[in-house]
């Protein structure tokens, strides 16, 4: 049988603060979506940034760290493994998710001009 290899490294600004929860069995999960910005000129030669947002879930110690560190605005630096879902909505709708389960990060606070 073939390896395969589930790995995601992304380097952005978080959205918000960390979301943390408690869970039964004193888990904890913290939630956090990244900012990810890429620069590319467009066909008129205009540079252009684009913004993608990822959803990263964090567990236990390193959802620990994320709520103290993790403000909005903070650089992260990830390394982790997508993970899929899906839930019906309100309207019975199937929705589709995609998580980045971090296993590894680096954070680096910057001061936002408001």
């Amino acid at each position: 049988m073939e390896s395969a290899i589930n790995k995601v490294v992304l380097s952005g600004f978080a959205g918000a603060d960390a979301e943390v929860k408690n869970l039964s069995g004193n888990q904890r999960l913290a939630r956090v979506n990244l900012a990810v910005n890429e620069y590319y000129k467009n066909a008129s030669g205009e540079e252009t940034k684009r913004t993608n947002w990822f959803s990263l879930t964090f567990w236990n110690d390193k959802a620990d760290l994320a709520s103290a560190q993790i403000k909005k605005g903070t650089r992260l630096t990830i390394e982790g493994k997508l993970i899929t879902g899906s839930y019906l909505a309100k309207d019975g709708t199937k929705k589709f998710t995609t998580d980045i389960v971090v296993s590894e990060v680096a954070i680096k606070e910057i001061d936002l001009v408001n």
